[in-house]
């Protein structure tokens, strides 16, 4: 007798680093619930996240600039994934994204009411950021029955990415990384700016307590964040900046 066949799901995928992070909660409830095949739509540069992450079965690129609505070819992207999945999960909330699990007929389609998204949607969800405070539970919840009670905090297993000891040897020694000592990571930056970011000055302090400890600190980020990154290890005393590496913008998001 074969065996069932497993659910297979189509995720839209948020755009920024830390929300695709924090999107493996939903990726972990689904599977806990039963072994299904998910694929995640989503920028191309989430592919190094994604692929670090055991619940999905691939990433999907999605070939679109961030606030581009491209009609034609969402449709037509839409079109081609006809017949591929039995439920979407859409975890932004602009209207666009909920246009090519739409358009590719897929029967259950979940997500937060977001941009009044009827009909696009057939599974809307009204978001109540009092019962929802975090993220991770706004994202476990779409995989709950819609009158479930919020998901405690302590039952969502956390993000665990999966990197292998090879590739982490790889990159220490591309960046000259010595693994002496334990290792704090520190990405200051913010995508809209310093209105967006917690001050330096508060980053230098975390970092000059962690090595006071007897620790290391690394500085992640793009190109953009090394002035940031930069202005931390000013406000460090002269004798701990030794032991703090900028390696904003050195790395790619893989080795990061």
């Amino acid at each position: 007798m074969s065996e069932p066949r497993r659910p297979r799901i189509l995720v839209v995928g948020p755009s920024w680093v830390g929300d695709m992070v924090m999107a493996q909660t939903l990726f972990a409830e689904l599977q806990r619930q039963r072994p299904c095949d998910i694929d995640v739509l989503a920028p191309a540069w989430c592919r190094p996240l994604l692929s670090r992450m055991p619940e999905v079965r691939q990433a999907l690129d999605l070939p679109f600039g961030h606030g581009e609505l491209k009609l034609r070819q969402r449709r037509a992207e839409g079109r081609a994934l006809r017949g591929g999945y039995d439920r979407a999960f859409v975890l932004p909330n602009s209207l666009k994204s909920a246009l090519i699990p739409f358009w590719a007929g897929i029967p259950v389609r979940t997500g937060w009411r977001g941009e009044m998204r009827y009909g696009l949607l057939n599974d809307v969800r009204k978001l109540d950021k009092e019962r929802y405070p975090l993220m991770v539970q706004r994202f476990v919840a779409l995989a709950l029955e819609a009158d479930a009670p919020p998901p405690a905090l302590e039952s969502i297993q956390p993000p665990r990415l999966r990197v292998d000891s090879d590739a982490v040897a790889a990159a220490r020694a591309d960046q000259r990384l010595a693994d002496d000592r334990p290792v704090l990571g520190l990405c200051p930056g913010a995508e809209f700016g310093p209105s967006k970011r917690w001050p330096e000055y508060h980053y230098a302090a975390v970092a000059r307590h962690w090595i006071e400890q007897g620790g290391r600190v690394w500085l992640f980020g793009s190109a953009k964040d090394r002035p940031v990154a930069e202005q931390i290890i000013d406000a460090l005393p002269e004798a701990q900046r030794g032991e703090a590496a900028i390696l904003a913008g050195a790395t790619s998001l893989e080795q990061a």
